[in-house]
């Protein structure tokens, strides 16, 4: 198996200074721009003109050497030799560095960097490519897994847009790890570009060729990523280079809802409305787009209300965190979820993109959440959903804890809102010891969820009892004849109601005694369905009435709900002071269909105690 690194995160410090000296006499219109030159070469039987070389950072320094032995066709006087270590080599973990020039080179007339390359046993070289000149680095280009064999071969990448490269200084970079633990030798050989004009059929991607719709809000940038060049080399095969976005010239389709820049980065402006994010590579338009649709003003998670010495946080504004070593380890070999995090209004956010699964970890120091009763998480799914999504929490703990798995359901009407996940500990199957707890893990169960924002992520001690509201909620006064009555002790209510239907929710439901009368009660609410028995029509009433005590909740919403389902919320004001009584008009709750309603549901956060839920003329 093949050791990885984060290999470019840190490279040998370098400077370069450059004078430049002007005569006085010349008049400044006179002044012509610099001419770079075209040499081609880069390694012909030694180094091309002021080309210098740099090991990156964790590399074995003197993995690269010049060869005067094994050449190609044994026809040059030397080659260049690389020296891939084994695992655990002390000198460094892989073979990586980059071929630059401190003066650039115009290599607009030239299509491919081309070399002749040999391998003492096949292997895929991690990285092979030119455009890293160990600064900005902006018009980079690599082949991934470049298959090497035991034999001298010609090798091609092609330049995705030599118009572009006309002062390039980044002329070959490498980077190669052991494979199944072992390292081994690879040589190669008259390294230069060339124009080769038998290049054809150029392809180049965005987001991967995908057409990516994304719903948003002002104040949010996310990156273009997924770049990619795809042309067909002379042999017939396609080969497909990773690009970094200067190759690239982005537009929006509406600059006053979404802009990009040079370096990919959307950013929404406006909104509410609707821009399409598109790209072209040297005249050639690219596959794929995104489609910004910005709901307007950004709505931050619910500020936690727990009390800083009941948390353990991972990752919240609203705490003092504990160290983090990343939000996202980028697992290879299959993981997809990359990451976009935004900060909108001083509230820092996660974003993951394009997800399959992702992990949080925390190893120095681990956690001990022994005395922890409850994981929370607020979550946003900023896409609509198909269907019915599945989120997979797993908690691992380094220890002898092992690993707990909890799932919950997230339906399609879920979306494009604040899910605020309170689970128990207890709930985590197969998690035992939590002493030496050390990474948070997100899966997408059913592989629907494209992406999602996640913020106040914490561990927290709820083994205190809630409190409780002194006296039970006021006993209605409206008549009889005038109500129809969901949950009260005041009227007859409707028969085979579902107060817990199975939606996946992490919320426990439960009826309290509160001065002898019955009152529902939702602890850690993320949120809540009540399934009424049939179909109501409740056209010919004027509002819903909830009376509601919270002394912990900093969220909480009521939806109705007919077939579709079309649902709408309407914001309930959290905590209350004593018992809250509201009245809200069912015109509110439009485009619900009010002869048809099937459903309500509460989300938000806290300890709610409900009692009263009935509509009223």
């Amino acid at each position: 198996m093949k050791i990885m690194n984060n290999r470019f995160a840190k490279i040998l410090p370098l400077s370069v200074a450059m004078v430049l000296a002007f005569s006085c006499e010349r008049e400044l219109d006179d002044l012509q721009p610099a001419e770079y030159p075209s040499n081609p070469n880069v390694f012909i039987d030694g180094f091309s003109g002021g080309l210098e070389y740099a090991a990156f950072g964790g590399s074995v320094p003197t993995a690269f050497d010049v060869d005067n032995e094994v050449t190609y066709l044994n026809t040059s006087e030397t080659s260049m030799r690389f020296e891939v270590p084994d695992a655990g080599d002390p000198r460094g973990a892989y073979a990586g560095g980059a071929f630059f020039t401190t003066v650039g080179r115009d290599l607009t007339e030239y299509d491919a960097l081309t070399f002749w390359a040999k391998a003492s046993k096949a292997a895929n070289i991690d990285v092979v490519g030119f455009g890293n000149d160990l600064g900005e680095a902006r018009h980079q280009a690599s082949v991934s897994g470049l298959a090497i064999t035991t034999n001298w071969q010609k090798y091609i990448i092609p330049l995705p847009d030599p118009s572009r490269l006309t002062a390039e200084k980044g002329l070959f970079y490498y980077s190669e790890g052991p494979e199944d633990g072992r390292g081994y030798t690879f040589w190669v050989d008259e390294l230069k570009f060339e124009k080769l004009g038998t290049l054809a059929h150029p392809k180049h991607s965005m987001l991967n060729g995908e057409d990516q719709v994304e719903t948003s809000f002002v104040g949010v940038s996310k990156r273009i990523e997924g770049l990619s060049s795809t042309f067909n080399l002379p042999t017939g095969v396609n080969r497909t280079v990773g690009v970094t976005p200067a190759y690239f010239e982005f537009a929006s389709s509406d600059e006053s809802i979404a802009v990009v820049d040079g370096s990919g980065v959307v950013t929404v402006v406006g909104g509410p409305g609707t821009a399409e994010i598109t790209a072209t590579v040297g005249g050639v338009a690219a596959e794929g787009s995104l489609t910004i649709e910005s709901v307007g003003d950004f709505v931050n998670a619910p500020t936690p209300v727990i009390p800083q010495d009941n948390v353990i946080s991972l990752f919240s504004e609203a705490y003092m965190n504990e160290p983090v070593d990343y939000y996202n380890g980028f697992w290879e070999p299959f993981q997809t979820t990359l990451s976009a995090d935004f900060e909108v209004n001083g509230d820092r956010v996660l974003n993951y993109t394009d997800f399959n699964f992702v992990g949080i970890q925390f190893t120095s120091p681990t956690i001990d959440a022994t005395a922890m009763t409850h994981l929370h998480i607020d979550i946003y799914l900023p896409n609509p959903l198909a269907g019915t999504a599945r989120m997979q929490l797993e908690v691992v703990d380094f220890g002898s804890g092992g690993t707990g798995v909890f799932a919950t359901d997230i339906p399609a009407s879920q979306a494009q809102q604040w899910i605020s996940l309170d689970v128990p500990l207890s709930n985590f199957a197969g998690l035992g010891s939590r002493a030496e707890l050390a990474q948070v893990i997100f899966v997408d169960v059913n592989g629907n969820i494209p992406g999602f924002y996640a913020d106040n992520i914490f561990f927290y001690d709820d083994s205190t009892p809630p409190t409780m509201p002194a006296t039970a909620a006021p006993t209605p006064t409206h008549p009889s004849d005038d109500v129809l009555s969901i949950f009260s002790e005041a009227y007859p209510s409707l028969e085979g109601t579902d107060f817990f239907p199975n939606w996946g929710q992490a919320t426990v439901v439960s009826e309290v005694a509160i001065d002898g009368n019955n009152t529902l009660k939702y602890t850690g609410l993320n949120y809540q369905g009540i399934q009424l028995a049939e179909a109501q029509d409740v056209s010919d009433m004027a509002f819903l009435h909830i009376d509601y005590w919270t002394d912990n909740s900093a969220q909480l919403n009521v939806f109705l709900i007919s077939p579709g389902p079309v649902e709408t919320p309407v914001s309930l004001t959290v905590p209350t002071s004593g018992w809250g009584s509201v009245d809200i008009p069912l015109s509110d709750f439009s485009p619900v269909a009010l002869d048809n309603l099937i459903q309500l549901k509460f989300d938000g956060n806290g300890d709610i105690f409900l009692d009263n839920i009935y509509f009223r003329k």
